[in-house]
């Protein structure tokens, strides 16, 4: 990372809650991070008709004016949550796919993130993952962060801790560092996190499952402190482990804070520097009470910019 001014964020928005939710979102990471924001809005291209290379110009008009008020309300809304003027662009872009078309934009303007809220159907405080989701959890070339349904009625008032969901696992390094980059850009404390997994009724079965788990807990906590050990030489990083009998239930044990943001890796086997998300990551982006940021799988430093 090359300073705090340096970071860009893309946020995609829609003129509906998820939209508002996604906004509120990205701008305290513009806040904390002192980062320029870019707000896009993907709309749909017109089909051709009449013969090859023809479509209604009447229809791509409206289709654009919509996509220009739509923009221009996003605006007003981020310059309602303190985004200065001078740091906030927008973007019309046309695509059938609203994922795959916010990655484009990601990749024209430079972002190092991108932002955007839940799947309406969604639990409230929960991440519901949807069309646009999936489709950049599953090769966006920018690390992703969704918003809970509803956080733009309940944001806080600055973000405060970046907690890192962590496995053990041969390629943990590179996403690990960025991650740490994060909290450095966004000046948060950071705080490493393993799940250990109970099988249900394992109590009831094995006289010695408590010896079990003990050595899953002391192995895990093992884990953190070679974990806190690549992040060497910052502040000390708080270690966790929660216990559980599934990803929710482990997480539902664990303490957040009002501006808390939860960070975990792509799968092992998503292309170098994209996102690709995995069954674990998925349960926990389903499960966390907050912010996530899903990392791409990377051998180098952040692309954060």
């Amino acid at each position: 990372m090359s300073g705090r001014n340096a970071m860009r964020v893309l946020v995609g928005y829609s003129p509906d809650d998820r939209g508002e939710d996604a906004l509120a979102l990205a701008a305290l990471v513009a806040e904390a991070a002192g980062a320029s924001l870019t707000a896009a809005h993907v709309y749909p291209p017109p089909w051709p008709a009449h013969g090859p290379g023809r479509v209604d110009a009447e229809w791509v008009a409206y289709l654009k004016s919509q996509a220009d008020e739509a923009l221009a309300q996003a605006a007003e809304r981020l310059r309602e949550l303190s985004v200065p003027q001078e740091r906030l662009t927008v973007r019309a872009h046309p695509h059938r796919g609203s994922g795959r078309g916010l990655a484009e934009v990601a990749r024209e303007v430079g972002a190092g993130l991108i932002v955007i809220g839940s799947a309406p159907r969604g639990r409230r405080g929960r991440i519901a993952i949807g069309s646009t989701a999936d489709q950049l959890l599953h090769g966006s070339p920018a690390p992703v962060m969704l918003a809970p349904r509803g956080y733009a009625g309940n944001a806080p008032g600055k973000l405060e801790r970046l907690t890192i969901a962590y496995w053990r696992r041969r390629d943990v390094e590179g996403p690990l560092r960025t991650a740490a980059e994060f909290a450095g850009v966004l000046g948060l404390p950071m705080r490493l996190l393993t799940l250990v997994l109970r099988p249900p009724g394992l109590a009831a079965r094995f006289q010695a499952a408590g010896g079990v788990l003990e050595r899953q807990a002391a192995q895990a906590d093992e884990d953190l402190r070679e974990a806190a050990g690549f992040l060497g030489g910052g502040a000390p990083v708080e270690r966790l482990t929660a216990v559980g009998t599934g990803i929710d239930k482990a997480l539902g044990t664990v303490d957040m804070l009002p501006g808390e943001v939860l960070a975990c890796h792509s799968s092992h086997d998503a292309p170098l520097r994209k996102v690709f998300l995995g069954e674990s990551s998925g349960k926990i982006v389903r499960a966390a009470p907050c912010p996530v940021l899903v990392l791409p799988r990377a051998a180098g430093k952040a692309q954060v910019r």
